[in-house]
């Protein structure tokens, strides 16, 4: 970036602009453990900021990097290109909850559980729920359109925005959307931008859709001998026509991984465990929680423990909420894939994954969103044997070829990012990624926003 550049930066942003190697290496960095440093990062306060950064960008011809929390499993807000980091930080104001159209209206700074704390005082209830939800932001849920467990019920963040206000890669302010329960006028230029990893435009304010807040919950932990058992346990919930609230699966691997740092009351037979949640009124919360025992009994469960009570759903979400603390005991790196196949498909993809870990001499922990048919494999090495690298990255191939095989997406919350990179045309096939080409240059002329990001071609930003 230009000396010119950082000095209009500056007039921009005042002290709200930072170009030291301090302040840069702090957004250097995601989840995924990879580093690129940006030139300088930049804390807007409103979208007229934004508009001018990217105009700024456009006539300079640097990358802009949208950035939330930095949660993300895909590289999708690292700055693979340098630029400047937009943090959404200093935009994080819940600016209304509107109890009499079930909406809210937030800045893309605002942490995900925040939000689901206001909603919850009106007794509304915001469904998605990303692991991240603690510190991941809105934002950043909206630009990798962030699911969570409750997904199987509820959707995922695309089916909760409403409407969006945007600074688009040319730097055109532009309002999409709606502020009613419906809308059809024209395309759908939200659902253009929610999922678009901030590579066509930088949110600056969010309509979203609320729920009334369930009455009650209950939860089951069912253990079972096999991961077979336990994913046709999952489709045989679903043909019961009952629609859980959260269906987590965990295999063998991951029960292991767990009993390595935390004591677990379980049977040794014990080699897949299915939790379950429903919730609703409380005579329906009752009859589902009947319906859902009877069909994990049917696929074989060895044992099924169930709770009402906050104290005991604690208990037993505690195996589910212990594995990604217990991964890091296992090995140091782990590339941790987010694949969904057709709930139908999860058997023949569960057993799929044993097999090639044995064949391959990897250590492949598996657990999820099996009610989605959304498995996180996690692939854990040691980063330091160069052979067992190779392993890791060709079964990562295998993987994302047998996930299309079998009619399933090699991402169902994570995103492309860069992860995933190399294998994006394996999905949509070149004519998908052409179309997609187009659409950016539409939004993005100059390839400003986030650069580098989705396929593996450059863009036309250059440094």
């Amino acid at each position: 970036m230009e000396a010119t550049s950082r000095t209009c930066l500056k007039d921009i942003f005042g002290d709200r602009f930072k170009d030291s190697p301090e302040d840069r290496l702090c957004y250097a960095y995601d989840a995924t453990g990879k580093e690129f440093l940006p030139d300088a990062v930049a804390y807007p306060v409103d979208a007229e900021e934004v508009r001018q950064a990217i105009l700024l960008a456009n006539e300079r011809r640097f990358p802009v990097i949208p950035r939330g929390a930095g949660s993300g499993f895909s590289g999708g807000c690292l700055p693979v290109r340098g630029g400047l980091v937009l943090s959404t930080e200093r935009m994080n104001r819940v600016l209304s909850i509107d109890p009499a159209n079930l909406l809210a209206v937030v800045e893309p700074g605002v942490v995900t559980e925040t939000l689901k704390e206001e909603a919850r005082r009106f007794s509304l209830f915001y469904p998605p729920d990303p692991a991240s939800m603690k510190f991941g932001t809105i934002g950043g849920n909206i630009a990798e359109c962030a699911g969570g467990m409750s997904a199987v019920k509820y959707g995922v963040t695309r089916d909760y925005v409403l409407g969006l206000e945007a600074v688009l890669g040319s730097g055109e302010m532009i309002r999409t959307g709606v502020s009613t329960a419906k809308g059809v006028v024209g395309y759908d230029l939200t659902r253009m931008l929610v999922g678009s990893e901030g590579t066509l435009g930088f949110v600056t304010r969010a309509t979203l859709r609320l729920l009334p807040l369930p009455e009650s919950t209950g939860t089951l932990l069912a253990l079972f001998r096999d991961n077979g058992e336990a994913s046709r346990a999952v489709a045989g919930i679903v043909e019961a026509r009952i629609t859980p609230s959260a269906m987590e699966l965990m295999d063998r691997s991951a029960i292991d991984c767990v009993r390595r740092v935390v004591a677990l009351d379980l049977p040794e037979e014990t080699g897949c465990a299915l939790l379950v949640e429903v919730d609703g009124a409380p005579p329906s919360v009752a009859s589902e929680l009947e319906g859902v025992e009877m069909a994990l009994r049917a696929y074989g469960a060895i044992e099924v423990r169930r709770a009402t009570d906050g104290p005991g759903r604690e208990r037993l979400w505690k195996l589910r909420r212990s594995i990604s603390p217990a991964l890091r005991k296992i090995a140091p790196v782990k590339l941790n894939e987010d694949i969904v196949v057709p709930r139908s498909a999860l058997p023949e993809m569960m057993a799929f994954l044993s097999e090639l870990a044995a064949r391959e001499r990897l250590t492949i922990v598996n657990f999820g969103h099996a009610g989605d048919g959304n498995i996180h494999v996690n692939v854990m090495i040691s980063g330091t044997d160069s052979d067992e690298r190779r392993r890791a990255d060709a079964a990562v191939e295998t993987i994302f070829r047998k996930t299309v095989d079998l009619g399933g997406t090699i991402s169902g919350e994570h995103g492309v990012g860069i992860s995933k990179a190399p294998f994006f045309e394996m999905e949509v096939g070149p004519l998908g990624v052409s179309v997609m080409k187009r659409l950016k240059a539409a939004f993005d002329p100059n390839g400003i926003l986030n650069p580098g990001k989705i396929w593996l071609e450059e863009s036309a930003v250059t440094r």
